[in-house]
């Protein structure tokens, strides 16, 4: 297993890594119609012959990429995406499992006309997606990065605590419910006090102008219906074991492993928490015979933001390795 800090480690990446998320997120990118009625929005920079999808976690924007983006602009074409009832993309069709976010994902590389084989890269929930698409459409991709994929099955290794986060999903459906009935009646953008909570505080790191349209969309119940669905179909995925007819071939794949994922576990929790998950990360590299995993030190769950220049080494060596394998 390699190791990287919170330096530049492997090839050189930018290092002038953003401080704010730039204000351009406070509206649309390009909105690419991929169904009667039905649109995604898309931000893409940079140029080259290689492209690089970004696909982000549960109920997560593509404000989660402001860091990480523009640091693989230098050397390919990369685009960021809102999947469908997050940020300025339309809602769509429930449930929201993978199999319809993989078929959403596949009609964007289409009707965007994103030049194929690409490289995607996918962080958290987004690395079941990316995986389960690798399955779908090998033809498609040259290669994933997944960023810290969480732990699968884990109450196989920790029956108590497995417990106690299905009665916590209850109660964040239960809020959700609340928040849904507070939006059907236009209530969200001066929620009264039962519904403050709905509201959360905005990014410390945008402007008003940025949080103002997150904001936005979180007023609308379709954000609401989208983020039950998918928290519940969460519970499915993370409560059963990578299939063991999952199979990447010789696709190349590189997980990234953050040291602190559950730094905020209690102590004599966080241990078993870390093995469930490097067992679970263990199986994805199984399916494949071209894997490698680097554990990126100083980092939570969320690599892009705290070391946003591991994951793109990351992803620049693989953009690498796969021109040469090209060739």
């Amino acid at each position: 297993m390699a190791l990287v800090g919170c330096a530049h480690a492997g090839s050189a990446a930018p290092a002038a890594v953003p401080e704010r998320i730039p204000d351009s997120y406070a509206k649309a990118g390009t909105l690419v119609a991929i169904a009667p009625g039905r649109s995604l929005n898309l931000r893409c920079e940079g140029s080259g012959p290689q492209t690089v999808i970004l696909e982000a976690g549960s109920h997560a924007d593509t404000t989660t990429w402001f860091k990480l983006q523009p640091l693989l602009a230098a050397s390919a074409k990369v685009c960021s995406y809102d999947r469908a009832g997050y940020g300025f993309s339309d809602g769509g069709p429930l449930p929201r499992d993978l199999a319809t976010e993989v078929a959403d994902l596949h009609a964007l590389i289409q009707h965007a006309k994103l030049h194929t084989p690409l490289l995607l890269v996918g962080h958290s929930r987004g690395s079941n997606i990316a995986r389960l698409y690798a399955q779908r459409y090998p033809a498609d991709l040259n290669g994933l990065v997944l960023i810290d994929p969480p732990a699968q099955d884990v109450a196989s290794a920790a029956p108590e605590w497995a417990k106690q986060e299905a009665q916590m999903n209850e109660q964040r459906f239960s809020f959700i419910h609340q928040c849904e009935a507070g939006a059907e009646k236009h209530q969200l953008a001066s929620p009264p006090s039962a519904l403050a909570a709905c509201v959360a505080d905005g990014n410390p790191a945008a402007s008003a102008k940025v949080n103002a349209s997150i904001a936005a969309y979180k007023f609308k119940p379709v954000f609401w219906r989208t983020l039950e669905s998918e928290l519940r179909d969460n519970a499915v995925i993370y409560g059963q074991p990578v299939s063991p007819r999952e199979t990447l071939g010789a696709l190349p794949v590189t997980v990234l492993t953050a040291s602190d994922t559950y730094a905020d576990a209690p102590g004599d929790i966080r241990g078993t928490l870390e093995a469930a998950r490097d067992a679970t990360q263990a199986k994805i590299l199984a399916t494949t015979t071209h894997g490698r995993r680097v554990l990126v030190n100083h980092a939570s769950h969320d690599i892009q933001l705290d070391q946003p220049v591991a994951v793109a080494n990351a992803v620049d060596a693989l953009l690498k390795q796969t021109a040469t394998q090209a060739h």
